[in-house]
């Protein structure tokens, strides 16, 4: 990595700011890693993430990772000294735990921290969040709004840095059970914890609020989980009555009319997104007719925009995020945007981003990476030019070049094209008609995968594997009409069928082999790993399906209570039953090996769906331990998986070792035969659990 210090001098002169160019201290350029590395070592915990800088940019808030626990922290930035620790968190997986989710400074003295818990409530376990505000000066912790909170008391809508004050919208126990789980909206202090004011009472339309940068409630919002319609209301000031002035039922599940970003000072106006040309893009709209004014950012062609940026009195936008192959920034304000580009040019596109700034931009937290990078974390001072390192997201890897990544695209077997992404072996650099596992991410619809350093990817190219990752039709980030594509057929057919068509466009290249093919994925994705087993056992040699969807039927009568019967419909569309596409309930025909991993304690795909499948490969005489395995997690969930990091070795340990066994790296006719590096403990470990024992649990 290269600075090129006059770019920025130059344009900063023509700006006519005073800024100085920046220059590396204590960097290093990120050399290739040469040896294998451990699974214990990519199996880690981000080692600092999340990184806040302070109004004042002395000093940064931070998650240290470090085997099974986090510790929450403040970094002195202008002294330096250890962190210092206001929290640490385990696994938040029994009843009574509490955990950071995420934290914002309020004041150069108030660090806000939002908490969630996990309660035991009659018998059901309820998740609630609340808010902490830490003061740095005298290291106390101060519940904010606690007492007669219902489930949830954490949304905060806007910080009053003069009066050390937060706008805060939660859920309270009135003695009204009608409006027990509808936001109040109230002032409260940050030195006590206290009501100051209430400024808004629960409304029974409303789901959730959103204020202006005045701290005035404009916005309102609503769904009806059984109809489906969301419902927008919106005043134009502070006294006027709410109104509702949208309505949509989004029945194809893209995301459906206009989305408020940040609330102008202009009369009614505000940055908005919305994809009602096809694409998501950042408009300014009207919000008391719902009219657009005009577009202000749209991504390059194919893809949608993410957001606006707000600027630190929340009256104006920044820049833009959006993503192409890997997440971008695009900045409007002329400072941002001079250092931006400055670092663009340096580092290269998509290499740099400023993740974090002070109240008046002068000082940034910037995270360095390649797509085969873990993060470098950078205090940029812009008025001396100074670049300072503060860590690394792995102090193993540190800035080391691991396997490479990046995006191609392919033509589905109908001619759709389709982006996916790709992560070679760099220890097998050159060879050809390698092993492969196709790594499906889940969702399915609106989500996607990104060219950017993938612990999972990585953990399976280490091990000598061509790693792809389609964003199969369905996914997000390509336009409305690509995720309704995936909605045609719906699970396990045509969405199904690309994960296939991309192992034929690599073979036809000669980059792998076609007989050496795995499957491995989480949720969806572990769905389509089980479908891949069942529907086509002669392509894949085994597959390894987490926290899967088996039997789409009883999945269906569970989300009804989940998300209601409306939102039970995104496994409703295509011309096939939801039995004929539950590999569940097609147990008896030839399976490709398949390692079933589910966690007990999973909200979004209940234990059942594993636990059923099983039971199923089970009835119909398979073998366990030869066609079949499982491993029973029972403190895991779905969304933050893989807390401990015996679960995270159970998984990319567990799926290793069904690998090498059907499926190895390294076979006899492989060129690089005799290099096949030394055996991984943690996958030795993980293949005597799977095939020494009769069951896995």
């Amino acid at each position: 990595m290269n600075f090129k210090t006059s770019l920025l001098a130059g344009s900063l002169a023509a700006l006519g700011l005073a800024l100085a160019a920046p220059a590396l201290a204590q960097t290093t350029p990120g050399e290739p890693v040469t040896t294998k590395v451990p699974l214990s070592t990519l199996a880690e915990l981000p080692a600092m993430s999340t990184l806040r800088l302070s109004p004042d940019g002395t000093k940064a808030a931070v998650t240290l990772g470090g085997g099974n626990d986090y510790a929450y922290a403040i970094l002195d930035l202008v002294n330096g000294g250890k962190p210092k620790v206001f929290a640490t968190a385990e696994t938040y997986k029994e009843a009574g735990q509490r955990s950071v989710q995420s934290y914002r400074w309020a004041t150069d003295r108030y660090l806000l921290i939002t908490l969630g818990s996990r309660e035991n409530i009659q018998g059901q376990r309820v998740d609630l969040r609340r808010i902490a505000a830490y003061d740095v000066e005298t290291g106390a912790i101060t519940p904010i709004a606690w007492r007669d909170s219902t489930a949830d008391a954490g949304a905060i809508l806007f910080i009053d840095k003069d009066k050390a004050r937060i706008l805060l919208a939660r859920q309270v126990d009135t003695g009204n059970t009608e409006l027990m789980f509808r936001y109040r909206v109230e002032w409260v202090d940050l030195a006590t914890g206290k009501t100051l004011e209430i400024v808004q009472q629960p409304n029974p339309v409303v789901g959730g609020w959103a204020a202006d940068g005045k701290g005035v409630v404009r916005w309102g919002g609503a769904a009806d989980r059984d109809s489906g319609e969301q419902r927008s209301l919106y005043r134009s000031k502070a006294g006027d009555p709410i109104t509702t002035v949208q309505k949509v039922v989004d029945t194809n599940f893209t995301g459906s009319g206009i989305d408020p970003i940040v609330f102008l000072d202009q009369p009614d106006m505000a940055i908005v997104s919305s994809n009602h040309e096809g694409y998501t893009a950042i408009y300014k709209a009207n919000l008391k007719t719902m009219t657009i004014v005009g577009k202000v950012f749209s991504a390059p062609d194919g893809y949608d925009a993410s957001s606006a940026i707000a600027n630190k009195r929340e009256n104006g936008i920044v820049g833009f995020t959006y993503a192409t192959d890997r997440p971008r920034q695009k900045f409007v304000d002329a400072k941002l945007k001079a250092v931006h580009g400055f670092l663009e040019e340096s580092f290269g596109a998509g290499n740099a981003s400023i993740v974090s700034t002070n109240e008046d931009d002068t000082k940034l937290i910037v995270a360095l990476a390649r797509p085969n990078q873990l993060n470098a974390f950078y205090l940029y001072d812009v008025a001396s030019g100074q670049m300072q390192l503060i860590g690394y997201e792995n102090n193993q890897i540190k800035d080391g070049l691991m396997n490479p990544v990046e995006a191609i695209r392919y033509k589905a077997s109908d001619g759709l094209e389709i982006e996916a992404v790709v992560t070679r072996p760099r220890l097998r650099a050159g060879q050809a008609k390698l092993p492969v596992v196709v790594l499906t991410h889940g969702g399915p619809y609106g989500v996607r995968d990104y060219a950017e350093y993938d612990q999972w990817a990585q953990s399976i190219a280490e091990q000598g594997y061509v790693v792809i990752q389609p964003n199969y039709r369905g996914s997000g980030g390509y336009g409305t009409e690509f995720v309704k594509k995936g909605r045609q057929d719906g699970f396990g057919t045509r969405m199904q069928d690309d994960l296939n068509d991309v192992i034929d466009h690599l073979a036809a290249k000669g980059e792998i082999d076609p007989n050496r093919a795995c499957m491995m994925g989480w949720s969806y994705g572990g769905y389509a790993s089980a479908r891949a087993a069942q529907r086509d056992p002669q392509r894949w040699k085994c597959t390894i399906a987490g926290a899967g969807v088996y039997d789409l039927p009883m999945m269906r009568d569970y989300d009804k209570a989940y998300l209601g019967s409306f939102g039970a419909n995104y496994l409703a569309k295509g011309a096939n039953s939801l039995a004929d596409v539950s590999p569940a309930l097609q147990t008896k025909t030839k399976w490709s090996p398949i390692l079933v991993v589910h966690g007990v304690r999973d909200p979004r795909v209940p234990i059942a769906q594993g636990r059923t499948l099983v039971s199923r490969l089970r009835s119909a005489g398979k073998q366990e331990g030869v066609e079949f395995a499982y491993i029973e997690q029972p403190k895991n969930g779905h969304y933050g998986i893989f807390f401990t990091k015996e679960e995270r070795i159970e998984w990319l340990g567990g799926a290793a070792a069904w690998m090498d066994r059907y499926n190895p790296a390294y076979i006899p006719s492989d060129a690089d035969y005799a290099k096949k590096p030394a055996a991984d403990p943690a996958i030795t470990g993980m293949a005597q659990r799977l095939f020494t024992t009769t069951s896995a649990k």
